[in-house]
């Protein structure tokens, strides 16, 4: 009797430990989906440090392109000492310099300010110009009439014409973003096509991103780029997705972002910056 109940208490044991593994593996499994999801948001935009930071001379970078990259495959923003701007399409990361020329950074290199996202698009429809800055901006907005949501931009497209500006990498001890911008270089171009990437902002993030339009332009043939100061669009195809979550980092080992007033209202000056 007692050998046949320890066999009886032996084959319990096994049957609990087989349940409490298959429970553990199942627990395991629900976990790694979990974090997934946290890892890839859509409808997130993912944001490090402020512009307002960035007007006041905050140019040290100090988020990798490679950790940008788990945020986003799609988005804007600038390198490390303000070393040109940053264009992210279809997870390829590109910088154009102040020499006008179209690089693909190392993803080491860090940034102190840009904006992505996991672009998936809501809507897609067909632009036909002549359409100017404000024409587009105004296509997009009869799309999607809710101007207190972000949305992503992506416009492939001709372009009869296209003027775009780089800034060039900064030396410390860092000027204002305003004084860099008095003689940055300017890139125009004519009859070029080529692919727009940019973010629509609402206007309460004033201070923290650009309200209204942010746009970047990237040739076709990945030589010319650049932010978006005019363009006049011939022809081409939009396609807006719809962001309705917002995740802000701020930098955490940059002593210039501790330092640095960032109660000083710095709208005029993101004017005189961003046209």
């Amino acid at each position: 009797m007692n050998g046949h109940g320890g066999g009886a208490r032996e084959d319990g044991c096994k049957a609990g430990s087989r349940v409490g593994w298959l429970f553990l593996l199942c627990w395991l499994v629900v976990s790694c989906l979990m974090v997934g999801c946290r890892t890839v948001r859509h409808d997130e935009v993912f944001q490090n440090s402020t512009i307002d930071a960035l007007l006041a001379g905050v140019f040290d970078g100090d988020l990798t392109c490679g950790e940008l990259l788990q945020h986003g495959d799609f988005g804007i923003g600038t390198f490390d000492a303000l070393d040109g701007e940053m264009i992210l399409v279809d997870g390829r990361l590109r910088q154009v310099k102040a020499d006008g020329r179209v690089y693909a950074p190392s993803h080491k290199v860090k940034t102190p300010f840009a904006t992505v996202c996991h672009f998936r698009p809501d809507a897609t429809f067909d632009m036909s110009g002549p359409m100017d800055f404000g024409a587009v901006g105004k296509a997009v907005d009869r799309v999607v009439p809710n101007l207190n949501v972000f949305c992503a931009i992506r416009i492939e497209g001709r372009f009869r014409m296209m003027r775009t500006r780089s800034v060039p990498r900064q030396q410390k001890p860092y000027p204002a973003l305003p004084e860099v911008a008095r003689v940055q270089p300017e890139f125009p171009m004519e009859n070029v096509e080529g692919t727009i990437v940019g973010f629509r902002c609402p206007s309460f993030v004033k201070g923290v991103n650009v309200p209204g339009y942010h746009l970047h332009f990237l040739s076709a043939d990945e030589s010319r780029g650049g932010h978006i100061l005019a363009l006049e669009l011939e022809a081409g195809r939009c396609s807006v997705d719809r962001l309705d979550r917002f995740c802000l980092r701020l930098p955490g080992t940059v002593t210039d972002f501790a330092t640095t007033d960032l109660a000083k209202d710095r709208v005029k000056e993101l004017e005189s910056v961003e046209r």
